[in-house]
């Protein structure tokens, strides 16, 4: 009898956050907790005068208890009273945060988004149009990738472009697996063009433009350097996603998400081969259309951030609700409004429990405060020490390595920004390199590795909708991961050499 060879399954992202629970948790037994002291720094972007509170690169100080020893606060399995124990990592990660961000605020994004799509789907207009695409585009199919990718990495560089993808990819990824290419290059091309924009960017204002005004040079300067690299990354993304999806193509079962894709493929069977697209369908994507329009103007004029795009997700869902019950699309009642929106919010509760989850890890840490007593401000501090003994390069680099790593840590971009550049900025001065080199080695850092890391509340909804594990994307990503790697090198090296 022929013995079968055992395949090696991923991990589910539940478990593989859980065992990075179990390290922070043990890492607070080694490392001493210290702190920050804050102050508040003002900085001119767009013309407009803004504040940041931002610690003090000087102010650390380990915490010591009454006998003047180092404290190490160590992780107790449960604690009571709303306090973070090892067991509570899943309800207090949920729970930090407010509205504005952290994880209670991405985690309701997420949900109202998916829920809003929920009420999209179930009015079929969505099938019918991607039925019309594949129509009108057979033979250029292949011109969506490159076109598609470069308009999101351009949301990404000029606004800012994240969670906002998780919706765009609802729409791309099914378009992409009915042309027959799969779920990953949907994802490719939206979320992961965004982050390729978004580390490259001249212009950011959660990102570059923050980090410029904190370290003190001169913001949105260095334009034509950031441009060139723009420009640079984006090319390489298109290749690299334009070969694979060709690839993916000419075999499908290649694919690492060929079974989970089997969704999209049995969603595009139930509909006729010929497209049924009615005025009803085609006001629903007037709907989708103008609500986009509608985001992109709010972001860009008004810095619109999580509770208003999720309201104006809202309302792109209730009004193409009503569309689809007024013009009895797929038969609509008001209670297939209330159905879809459940089914949809249902699609994406995994994604929303990992940034919950992932949060957690952060907490077992102490939290992210500069100035409340924790173990990653001890790692930031340690960092810091270590960056400004190497040569002027490698001092660069070795910034753009840390910058990557605590980005797992701290995702928000204006949050890493906070907490890293007031450090990193006097600290490029004592290595002898230019304070912006310094921020081009934070905006890499913290934009490509939102492409990987599990704690990327965008990332996880656009696996969420594409219906992608992560530890699929992890075994997909590694290769593409490691080539923008060596690429940001280069650039940090360049920018080094030239005196940027």
């Amino acid at each position: 009898m022929k013995k079968e060879n055992k395949v090696w399954k991923m991990p589910h992202t539940f478990i593989i956050v859980f065992f990075v629970v179990i390290l922070a948790a043990v890492t607070t037994f080694l490392v001493p907790i210290g702190q920050f002291q804050t102050e508040e720094i003002t900085y001119t972007s767009d013309g407009q005068e803004n504040t940041k509170t931002v610690l003090i690169s000087d102010s650390f100080e380990y915490v010591k208890d009454e006998e003047g020893n180092l404290v190490r606060p160590g992780t107790s399995l449960f604690e009571p009273y709303g306090e973070a124990g090892f067991l509570n990592y899943v309800f207090e990660g949920l729970v930090s945060g407010d509205k504005w961000g952290s994880a209670v605020g991405v985690i309701a994004f997420i949900l109202i988004i998916g829920g809003a799509f929920g009420i999209i789907m179930r009015t079929k207009a969505i099938d019918e149009g991607l039925l019309k695409v594949i129509d009108r585009t057979k033979g250029r199919e292949a011109l969506i990738i490159p076109i598609m990718f470069v308009l999101f990495s351009l949301g990404g560089a000029v606004f800012g472009m994240g969670e906002e993808a998780i919706a765009f990819a609802m729409i791309l990824v099914p378009l992409m697996v009915v042309l027959g290419y799969d779920a990953i290059t949907g994802v490719m091309i939206t979320y992961v063009a965004t982050q390729i924009g978004f580390a490259t960017s001249w212009m950011n204002p959660f990102g570059v433009a923050i980090a410029q005004g904190i370290s003190g040079v001169p913001v949105l300067s260095g334009t034509p350097f950031r441009m060139i690299m723009w420009a640079v990354f984006t090319t390489v993304g298109i290749i690299y996603t334009w070969r694979y999806a060709s690839s993916i193509r000419k075999e499908p079962t290649r694919s690492a998400s060929y079974d989970t894709d089997d969704y999209f493929r049995k969603e595009a069977q139930k509909q006729n081969i010929s497209s049924n697209f009615t005025l009803g369908h085609g006001l629903v994507i007037l709907t989708i259309v103008a609500g986009i329009s509608w985001i992109i103007w709010g972001v860009v004029k008004h810095a619109y951030y999580i509770p208003e795009i999720a309201s104006q997700f809202f309302t792109i869902g209730l009004v193409a609700g009503i569309i689809g019950v007024i013009f009895k699309l797929n038969g609509m009642t008001l209670n297939d409004i209330a159905e879809g929106f459940t089914n949809g919010a249902k699609d994406l509760l995994p994604a929303a429990l990992v940034v919950g989850m992932a949060k957690g890890i952060v907490i077992i840490l102490g939290g992210d405060s500069p100035d409340s007593p924790s173990v990653l401000n001890t790692m930031l501090y340690g960092a810091g020490q270590v960056i400004g003994d190497f040569p002027e390069a490698l001092s660069a680099w070795f910034m753009y390595v840390f910058q990557s790593i605590f980005n797992f840590f701290v995702v928000s971009g204006s949050g890493q920004a906070a907490l890293t550049m007031p450090l990193m900025a006097p600290l490029a001065d004592i290595a002898g390199v230019t304070r912006q080199v310094a921020v081009l080695a934070f905006q890499l850092g913290d934009g490509l590795t939102n492409i990987l890391v599990p704690t990327s509340a965008a990332l996880m909804g656009a696996l969420g909708a594409a219906r992608i594990d992560w530890g699929t994307w992890a075994k997909f990503i590694i290769k593409f991961m490691l080539l923008l790697f060596v690429l940001s090198s280069i650039f940090i090296f360049i920018a080094v050499f030239i005196g940027y």
